[in-house]
């Protein structure tokens, strides 16, 4: 409301909304594998959350990151995200996501989940 607007950090949650960390996934190299210190996004309703995310990211024939990096653009108060990429096939997924646009339905789906989980990683 005062025009301050937001440089979105770590908008994919250490990765973990990728999916690649569901169901106790530990891949070989990914940040939460080497530094198991970071627990935030680890917790049985905050990994629920994010199946949930997935499944509609899924269910719309959207790639996880590229959904999550799109509603973070789409918002009105963001000026610029913070990416965080390990590999180029990661950047190049994460690029991609500035040709995505979220449709209603998506953003409706995204909300109800929201509505479900409003703090999933306290």
């Amino acid at each position: 409301h005062e025009g301050v607007e937001l440089l979105a950090y770590s908008p994919l949650a250490f990765g973990t909304l990728t999916g690649k960390y569901l169901n106790g996934a530990q891949p070989a190299g990914a940040r939460n594998t080497l530094f198991s210190r970071f627990v935030r996004y680890s917790a049985p309703h905050t990994q629920q959350a994010i199946a949930e995310y997935v499944a509609l990211a899924q269910r719309h024939g959207l790639d996880p990151a590229q959904m999550a990096l799109a509603f973070v653009r789409q918002q009105p108060f963001v000026a610029s995200t913070i990416l965080g990429a390990t590999t180029l096939e990661q950047l190049d997924i994460n690029l991609a996501s500035l040709e995505v646009q979220l449709n209603a339905d998506v953003l409706a789906e995204l909300e109800e989940i929201h509505r479900r989980f409003t703090i999933p990683a306290p």
